[in-house]
C-alpha cells in the first residue's frame, strides 16, 4: 500500500473471490457503503462516474453527515476523498491472498489544516464493523448466490434497508424456520402415530 499516515486506521477483509472478481464487487461503491452496519443512508446520489454525493447518519458515532465524495484509481484498488468531515479519504486497496482475495480498506485522517486533538468524537468507529459484515456478506453470498432471486433480493431489498431493519428481518425469517420445522416434527409424530 502507499504510505499511509499515522492518523489512519485500516481493516482486512479476505475473501474467496478472485481479485478480479472483488474488483468488479467494489465497482458498486453504493453498495460497498451500505454493507457498513453503522451507516443509515438518507440519501445517495451519483453525479459523474467519480463523483457522489452522500447524506448519513453514523450510528458508530452519533454525527449525521452530508458530503462530495470523489473517486481516485489507484494501481490496485481506488480512493474516495471526501469534501467534509475529519476523515479525509478512505482507500480500498485490493491484493491478491492464498485463498482468493483480500480487501484493504484504509481510513485516513491525516491534515494540514486542523488537527485530530479534541476532535476524536468525529471519528468514523465503524471500520472494524464494516469489515466483519462485508465478511460475512461475501459469505452468505458464496452459500445462498445459486438460488434464484437472491441477488435481487439483496440489492434490491436487503441494501435498501436501515441497518435495524436488516437485523430484525434477519431475526423474523430464523423464527420462522424454527417455528416451521417446529410444525414439520409435530406433523412427523402425528403421522408415525398414525402408522402404529
Amino acid at each position: 500500500m502507499s504510505a499511509v499516515s499515522d492518523d489512519a486506521a485500516w481493516v482486512i477483509v479476505e475473501t474467496s473471490l478472485s481479485p478480479e472478481a472483488l474488483s468488479v464487487f467494489c465497482e458498486y461503491l453504493e453498495r460497498l457503503y451500505r454493507i457498513n452496519p453503522c451507516l443509515e443512508f438518507h440519501s445517495w446520489q451519483r453525479f459523474a462516474p467519480d463523483r457522489y454525493s452522500a447524506a448519513v447518519t453514523n450510528l458508530s458515532n452519533g454525527r449525521h453527515v452530508v458530503q462530495g465524495m470523489a473517486l481516485e484509481c489507484l494501481s490496485h484498488g481506488f480512493r474516495v476523498v471526501y469534501s467534509a468531515g475529519i476523515k479525509r479519504s478512505t482507500t480500498f486497496e485490493i491484493r491478491p491472498a492464498p485463498t482468493g482475495s483480500s480487501l484493504t480498506i484504509t481510513d485516513d485522517y491525516s491534515s494540514d489544516e486542523k488537527p485530530l486533538a479534541g476532535r476524536e468524537e468525529e471519528v468514523d468507529r465503524s471500520l472494524w464493523a464494516w469489515g466483519v459484515a462485508l465478511r460475512a456478506y461475501f459469505k452468505t453470498d458464496r452459500r445462498w448466490g445459486w438460488i434464484p432471486g437472491w441477488n435481487a433480493y439483496r440489492s434490491r431489498v436487503w441494501l435498501t434497508m436501515k441497518p435495524s431493519a436488516r437485523r430484525i428481518t434477519g431475526l423474523i425469517v430464523l423464527v420462522t424456520i424454527a417455528e416451521f420445522a417446529f410444525f414439520l416434527l409435530v406433523v412427523s409424530i402425528y403421522w408415525l402415530e398414525q402408522q402404529h
